[in-house]
């Protein structure tokens, strides 16, 4: 039974959230403020977290912060911040999904199973993969990826979308398909998604990131991961 933590600081949103995950099989916790979140996930397993942006005590996205800081659990968005750039934002800092307000609780629902199936087909797995001469390392068994033996703190759409283009060296993967592979085939957001997610993987793993040696980009189309040895 996976336990999804809902923070959510107006009392009739949460509710029914809670009330429907509950119905679905979910543990549940629940938190009204950012720093009250924060002391839970440092007390509790917690397999999910709906962060709202808008709470009363902090900023959800410095809870965002924190939270990645902490560990690589999937966050979902909730926010009634609807533009482009604040969906990118968010994803930027690291949420595995965005919800903006108002919502079908339902489409909560799905959207938590998609990213938690994505999570669970992750941990299949099981071996670990070396490229040019060991500056990064992919153990599957772990979910974790190294630079130069360092851990490194990945989000786990960053850490799938990563072990698919390395599972495949040189192969091209149009934008499409990486968004069926990682982010699922009942995906309806935008498939640039995809394109901010390499970015936050580039600044993470590569030397120089305006000039990447494992995340190529195939212009107009898509990418194709790059790294030489295993």
């Amino acid at each position: 039974m996976k336990t999804v933590m809902v923070v959510e600081d107006e009392v009739k949103i949460r509710d029914v959230i809670l009330s429907y995950l509950k119905k679905e099989g979910f543990k549940t916790l629940e938190a009204a403020t950012g720093s009250d979140a924060l002391e839970a996930l440092r007390n509790s397993s917690v397999d999910l977290v709906i962060l709202d942006l808008m709470l009363p005590d902090m900023d959800g996205e410095q809870v965002c912060l924190a939270i990645r800081r902490m560990n690589s659990m999937p966050i979902l968005m909730l926010s009634a911040r609807a533009s482009d750039n604040h969906r990118i934002k968010g994803l930027s800092i690291g949420a595995d999904d965005y919800l903006t307000k108002p919502f079908d609780p339902r489409e909560v629902v799905a959207r938590i199973r998609a990213i938690l199936r994505r999570t669970d087909d992750s941990q299949l797995l099981a071996d670990r993969s070396s490229f040019n001469q060991g500056h990064l390392e992919i153990d599957s068994l772990k979910q974790m990826v190294f630079c130069h033996g360092e851990p490194i703190n990945l989000t786990p759409n960053e850490y799938k979308l990563l072990l698919t283009l390395a599972k495949y060296p040189q192969r091209h993967f149009t934008r499409n398909e990486l968004v069926d592979k990682v982010l699922g085939y009942d995906y309806e957001g935008d498939i640039r998604a995809i394109d901010q997610h390499v970015k936050n993987i580039r600044y993470k793993i590569e030397p120089d990131p305006k000039n990447p040696l494992y995340i190529r980009t195939v212009y107009g189309s898509g990418y194709r991961f790059a790294g030489s040895g295993r």
